[in-house]
């Protein structure tokens, strides 16, 4: 099952300290809902590990992230994919961009394509959409604290 998910997010911070925010695996790991564990294999590669429910379906997942097509401090593209055992897979990725919107505001737009597989999939989509959609949220509303010191 395939699903799209866009968004857009302001956030009150210059695009620089967006774009480090983006990059720093600790400000990320706080801000992935879910997430027990984000190491930084390389500048860009990281490995995570992270607990999600979705419906009765509680799952840990393990997987490996990849960051491809940066145009620092403007734009990348976030690739993943995880296993989650029995309950089954997830991957994908999106296209994040950043455009000021004067000197201490940044929009960050996304655009993300996923496929999951497994018991996950039989879920149904509304389910999973909404839950996808609900964890996008969460990810940039702590996202937009965590740069904001809060």
């Amino acid at each position: 099952m395939a699903l799209v998910i866009e968004g857009e997010e302001r956030i009150a911070a210059p695009v620089e300290k967006v774009w480090e925010a983006l990059n720093d695996p600790d400000i990320l790991k706080d801000a992935i809902p879910g997430c027990q564990a984000l190491q930084k294999k390389s500048n860009t590669e990281l490995a995570a590990t992270v607990v999600l429910k979705i419906g009765p379906i509680k799952a840990t997942f393990n997987g490996e992230v990849a960051l491809k097509n940066l145009k620092p401090p403007r734009s990348y593209t976030i690739q993943g994919e995880g296993k989650g055992g029995i309950a089954g897979f997830a991957k994908g990725g999106a296209d994040v961009t950043l455009t000021a919107d004067g000197a201490d505001t940044t929009i960050l737009k996304y655009a993300a394509k996923a496929e999951v597989g497994g018991k996950i999939a039989q879920l149904g989509s509304r389910l999973i959409e909404s839950t996808s959609k609900k964890l996008a949220g969460q990810f940039f509303s702590t996202f937009g604290k965590k740069l904001n010191g809060d």
